[in-house]
C-alpha cells in the first residue's frame, strides 16, 4: 500500500512542505518509491527523470526554503505535465513519432505557471497520439492502463494523469480538454476534474488563439485540490486573446456555501444520448444527493440543436489547419483516426465554417437562457465505463453504433461547445467495480460555482476515496 504521502490532500502537503513539517525530499522520495511499484504497469508517467535527478531537484527546493527566499504556493511537490505541453528539458512527443526526438526551447504558459508556483517537474504524463481520441495509446510510449482494472482505458487525452494520479503517483496533475480531455479520464480513474470556462486559463502558443473550445485545467483526488491547482493556472494573459481578468485566489477560499433552494436540471442522457445502462443506474442512484443539499432537482435539458455539427466542423477545420502539412509528409507514421479527422477539415469550405459559428452562437444563447432558471445541469461524463484497453474505441453504447471514433465521446463534447465550466466528480462503480463520474455544468464563468456543488456531492458521496486495489 502507499505511503500517507502518496495519497495526502496536495493542500495539506504544500503547507507541510512550507511549514518544514516535512521534507520536498521526504515526499519526492515517497512517490518515488510509488512510481517504481506501480508505473511499470500502468504507464502513466513517461520520459521521467531517473531517481537521482528527482531527488537533488527537492534537495534544491529544501534549501530554497531554508535560504528564506519566496517560494511559491506548490512549492515541494512533484509533477509531471501532459505530453502535449511544451517543458524545457523534456521531450515533446505528443504521442506521436513524428515528434519523438523534439525538445522544446520554451515552455507553454501552463507549465510555466507550474514552475514558478514551485512544482518538481519529474516526467511526462502520457497522452494518446496528438491529444485525438479519449483513448491513451501510441506508438512512442505504448497503452496507458486503469489503476482501478488493467486490462480498461485510462481514457484520455489526459489519461497518463488521470491513472498516476489514482494510484498516487502523483499529487495534482495539468490536462487541457477540447471534447472531454480532463474529465473523461477522470470519469474512468474515479478522480476529479474540471473543464474551466473558455479564457479563465490561457493557452499558449496556440496557432489559433481565437478560434474553438479547447480549454487547459486542474486534475486532482479532491476538488479542494483541483481548486487549489487552479489558483496558480487561472488569470489573464496577454499571450492568449482569449482571456479575461479574474481573481485566481478566490479558488483558495472555503467551497463550502447553502444550497437551498438552488435550481439544477437533471439530465443523465443530454435528451437522448445512449447511455451503458451501468452508468445510468449509477447516476440515477445519486439524484437524491441533490435533492438532500437542498437544491430543486427538475428533468429539464437544453436544445443541443445543431451541436454535433458545430462541434466536429470546428474542430476537423483546426485539426486540418494546424496539421494538414504534417499529414502531407508523413501520413505513414499517424494512426488511421488522425488522418479521418484532419482530411475531414480539408474538405470544409468557408460557408461550413461561418454556418458552424453563426450556429454556435445561437447555442450559446439558448444556454444562457436556459441557465436563467437552472444554475446548474447535471449529466453523464461519459456514456461508457471504461472500456478493453485493447479497444481503439467504443464502437457501440447500448446497442447504437458509433459513427466515428469520437462519437461515443459526446455526453462530454456537447459541454464543451457550451463553453461552460464543466466538473467530473467521482459518483460510483459498476457491479463489476469500474468507476462512474457525474457531470456538473455551471453557468458562464461561473468556475467557482461548479467547484463548490462539485465539492458538495463530493462530501456528501465519499465516492473518491475508494483507492484502486492494492495501492
Amino acid at each position: 500500500m502507499g505511503g500517507p504521502l502518496c495519497f495526502a490532500s496536495a493542500r495539506e502537503l504544500a503547507a507541510m512542505i512550507a511549514a518544514r513539517q516535512v521534507s520536498a525530499r521526504e515526499v519526492m522520495s515517497a512517490f518515488l518509491g510509488q512510481i517504481r511499484r506501480f508505473n511499470p504497469s500502468l504507464n502513466a508517467i513517461v520520459a521521467r527523470l531517473d531517481d537521482d535527478s528527482c531527488l537533488a531537484l527537492a534537495e534544491a527546493a529544501d534549501r530554497r526554503l531554508a535560504s528564506g527566499a519566496p517560494v511559491g504556493p506548490l512549492h515541494g511537490l512533484p509533477i509531471a505535465f501532459k505530453d502535449l505541453e511544451a517543458a524545457v528539458g523534456f521531450p515533446f512527443t505528443k504521442g506521436s513519432p513524428i515528434f519523438k526526438a523534439v525538445m522544446p526551447a520554451e515552455d507553454t504558459v501552463i507549465v510555466e505557471r507550474l514552475r514558478r508556483a514551485g512544482t518538481i517537474p519529474i516526467g511526462k504524463t502520457n497522452v494518446p497520439e496528438f491529444g485525438m481520441g479519449s483513448h491513451t495509446y501510441n506508438q512512442v510510449y505504448g497503452t496507458t492502463y486503469n489503476p482501478y482494472d488493467r486490462t480498461k482505458s485510462a481514457g484520455g487525452s489526459s489519461g497518463g494523469a488521470g491513472a498516476a494520479l489514482a494510484a498516487g503517483l502523483l499529487p495534482l496533475a495539468d490536462g487541457g480538454d477540447l471534447g472531454g480531455s480532463l474529465r473523461n479520464p477522470a470519469n474512468f480513474n474515479n478522480i476529479v476534474a474540471l473543464r474551466p470556462t473558455v479564457g479563465l486559463v490561457p493557452i499558449a502558443p496556440t496557432p489559433l488563439p481565437m478560434v474553438g473550445v479547447s480549454v487547459k485545467g486542474p486534475m486532482a483526488r479532491s476538488v479542494a485540490d483541483a481548486a487549489f491547482m487552479l489558483s496558480v493556472m487561472a488569470g489573464a494573459d496577454g499571450r492568449d486573446p482569449q482571456t479575461y481578468p479574474s481573481n485566481p485566489q478566490e479558488f483558495t477560499a472555503p467551497l463550502d456555501r447553502d444550497w437551498k433552494g438552488v435550481r439544477v436540471a437533471w439530465s443523465p442522457d443530454l435528451g437522448g444520448l445512449p447511455l451503458d445502462r451501468r452508468v445510468r443506474m449509477v447516476l440515477e442512484q445519486q439524484r437524491q444527493v441533490f435533492v438532500d443539499l437542498g437544491c430543486i432537482v427538475e428533468e429539464a435539458t437544453p436544445d443541443f440543436s445543431d451541436v454535433d455539427k458545430i462541434f466536429l466542423t470546428l474542430r476537423s477545420w483546426a485539426n486540418w489547419n494546424t496539421n494538414g502539412a504534417l499529414l502531407a509528409e508523413h501520413r505513414a507514421q499517424m494512426k488511421p483516426e488522425a488522418i479521418w479527422d484532419i482530411e475531414a477539415g480539408a474538405e470544409l469550405t468557408g460557408e461550413d465554417v461561418a454556418w458552424a459559428i453563426m450556429r454556435h452562437g445561437a447555442l450559446l444563447e439558448r444556454m444562457r437562457v436556459f441557465q436563467e432558471k437552472y444554475q446548474f445541469l447535471v449529466c453523464a461524463v461519459n456514456q461508457v465505463p471504461p472500456f478493453a484497453a485493447s479497444l481503439d474505441w467504443p464502437k457501440s453504447i447500448d446497442g447504437v453504433e458509433m459513427e466515428n471514433y469520437v462519437a461515443w465521446m459526446k455526453s462530454a463534447y456537447w459541454i464543451s461547445t457550451t463553453c461552460r465550466p464543466a466538473i467530473s466528480v467521482p459518483a460510483g462503480f459498476t457491479p463489476d467495480g469500474l468507476p462512474v463520474g457525474i457531470q456538473i455544468v455551471g453557468r458562464h464563468r461561473d468556475d467557482l460555482g461548479v467547484l463548490k456543488i462539485g465539492h458538495a456531492f463530493e462530501q456528501a458521496t465519499g465516492v473518491g476515496k475508494r483507492r484502486p486495489d492494492g495501492v
